[in-house]
């Protein structure tokens, strides 16, 4: 413990927050994606469409924040609305 600098400790400690809230970022993300598939599988298109609004939201949130890439927010975007306009 005797080589440990105090930047190391708090860079310790910020790396566990920042992985902390990117988790739960994430896990709300997919929760409201696996919202718009469950829509899809049922063919209920008015609650796809609404789940679709949403998720997007979601997602833009996520590459605002940093926790998702904004290309990678987009793409899935973009995959999700295909399948809702395809159904």
């Amino acid at each position: 413990m005797a080589n440990r600098h105090q930047s190391a400790i708090k860079a310790a400690r910020q790396t566990l927050k920042r992985q902390e809230r990117n988790r739960s970022i994430l896990r709300r993300v997919k929760t409201f994606m696996k919202k718009v598939d469950v829509a899809l599988q049922e063919k209920n298109a008015d609650s796809a469409k609404s789940s679709l609004r949403d998720a997007t939201s979601e997602l833009h949130k996520a590459a605002t924040k940093g926790t998702l890439h904004r290309n990678t927010a987009s793409r899935w975007i973009s995959r999700l609305t295909t399948r809702v306009n395809a159904a």
